[in-house]
């Protein structure tokens, strides 16, 4: 997930600012499926990282002859790549992206492989030269690990700790020091290491989102599930309608995502 980049003036334009009910209505209305996230253009922004994964990625796509992308979603961001390579393989669990994927990537001569997100990789091993993945929702590390030729290499942008925050918190309260430091890159780095991978580059930036009507945060949090599991514009209407007074008064609302770049290689036999 990844909302538009900073512009340097932002926020919305309409002369006639749309009342807090058809803000939730257009909100909810608006597809879910994929991670295209342009809708937001004007509505909500994100700072991206340092280190440009998807240009990064694209150059080491290139250079192999057999890779596989887990966790597609879409397929966008594998999409961007300038050239892939010979045998590209990607998965994903959400139904509704399985199909985006395969219209987007078969035409490349990629294949998408419907898997759930917490199954076995169906690949033999030793079958790539490269994984990729752009957010995972868990790194299985022993698989990883078990479908990479040796010498071979992940390369990858995950989600880091308390990602958006100050957002899930509006929501859901105070949330304990666990549940907070839940994909934190030292524990990454370890479940790595266990599965016998090492560790070639990792590094971590946390970067400035803002919200800029609450049309977005609705399609925000229908969109990115996981943020606050179960929601819905009725279950939560008191926390919108606070929020919405917020970006009214203050013009947006701030929080900070987390990201960690992540390069581990298989050693070689």
């Amino acid at each position: 997930m990844s909302l538009p980049d900073p512009v340097p003036e932002t926020g919305p334009t309409s002369a006639s600012a749309p009342t807090f009910e058809q803000l939730l209505a257009e909100g909810a209305a608006v597809p879910t499926d994929g991670w295209d996230f342009s809708w937001f253009d004007g509505r909500a922004t994100e700072a991206r990282p340092s280190w440009g994964y998807a240009r990064a990625m694209g150059e080491r796509l290139a250079g192999v002859s057999a890779a596989l992308d887990v966790h597609t979603g879409g397929g966008e961001v594998l999409n961007t790549a300038p050239k892939l390579p010979p045998l590209t393989v990607a998965t994903e669990g959400w139904p509704p992206n399985v199909a985006r994927a395969t219209a987007l990537l078969h035409p490349r001569g990629a294949v998408v492989v419907a898997v759930p997100d917490d199954a076995p990789l169906p690949f033999a091993a030793d079958a790539f030269d490269l994984v990729v993945s752009r957010h995972p929702v868990v790194p299985h590390w022993t698989e990883i690990a078990r479908v990479l030729r040796p010498g071979g290499t992940y390369f990858a942008q995950h989600v880091g700790p308390a990602s958006a925050y100050e957002l899930v918190e509006h929501f859901l309260g105070p949330q304990p020091d666990q549940q907070r430091s839940a994909r934190h890159p030292d524990r990454e780095r370890a479940g790595a290491e266990a599965a016998g991978l090492e560790i070639v580059d990792l590094r971590a930036e946390r970067l400035r989102m803002e919200f800029y009507d609450i049309a977005a945060v609705v399609h925000f949090l229908r969109k990115v599930i996981w943020m606050v599991p179960g929601f819905t514009v009725e279950a939560y209407r008191p926390q919108l309608r606070s929020l919405h007074e917020l970006i009214e008064a203050e013009g947006s609302f701030v929080a900070h995502s987390s990201r960690h770049l992540f390069e581990a290689r298989k050693p070689s036999v």
